[in-house]
């Protein structure tokens, strides 16, 4: 997706504010109010951005290497579920043969956990609307990693 000026500049203020709020954007970009800005979100950066557990307005990892460069040194910080985390730690790496969410499923429970097929599912997409994890479409859909493991810092808040 190409961006225009504007939206990239728009781009970099969230990559530089995250995580952030409709309120600090509105101030920022000149905006009337709230709701403005997330109709701007999503019609013209809802690929580069996604809502935390407490709904601010975080950057992806493919938004911030836009912004930074693919030779960026820095480090995305994401907050994660600890099931999240564990998957982050099993699932098949960029560039490596996608998994299902079944094989996910018999990764986390080798890695000592016991959650629910559904649970796993859940992760799988919330992780892919972080930008962490991609979806490869085959017969069934499958999932890997959409940046190195080394390109984010993972925080597994308690639960």
């Amino acid at each position: 997706m190409t961006l225009s000026e504007e939206a990239q500049e728009r781009l970099a203020d969230i990559v530089a504010n995250q995580p952030t709020k409709n309120g600090q954007l509105q101030e920022l970009w000149g905006m009337d109010s709230g709701s403005e800005v997330h109709q701007y979100l999503e019609s013209e950066l809802k690929e580069y951005y996604y809502r935390n557990e407490n709904s601010l307005i975080c950057a992806t990892p493919e938004a911030t290497a836009l912004i930074d460069g693919e030779d960026s040194d820095r480090v995305q910080t994401m907050t994660v579920s600890p099931l999240q985390g564990t998957i982050i730690e099993v699932l098949a790496g960029p560039g490596e043969e996608s998994q299902s969410v079944v094989a996910t499923l018999q990764a986390v429970r080798a890695a000592g956990e016991d959650p629910e097929v559904d649970d796993v599912r859940s992760a799988l997409r919330s992780l892919a609307d972080m930008g962490i994890v991609e979806t490869v479409q085959k017969t069934v859909p499958t999932f890997r990693l959409a940046v190195p493991r080394e390109d984010i810092d993972v925080e597994v808040r308690d639960e």
